[in-house]
């Protein structure tokens, strides 16, 4: 599904596509789902979970703290 984030980096708004059900992202956004983003969505990649937690994308990661900034460490 397409999900809209604002980044909490830039203030930017972007839109990407995530593969994740509705009822489970609005569960997870609305505080309804407490459990972590990576035991909610196990399946997403370290790109798309950070998305859903900041509205950054990799490319803002890379552009603010540079192209060897690796989200997965």
């Amino acid at each position: 599904m397409l999900v809209t984030m604002r980044s909490q980096l830039t203030g930017r708004v972007h839109a990407r596509e995530i593969n994740v059900d509705a009822f489970a992202l609005y569960a997870y956004m609305t505080g309804e789902d407490l459990r972590p983003v990576q035991v909610v969505f196990p399946h997403l990649s370290a790109d798309d979970r950070e998305f859903l937690l900041t509205g950054a994308t990799p490319d803002e990661w890379d552009e603010i703290f540079g192209e060897e900034h690796d989200v997965t460490h």
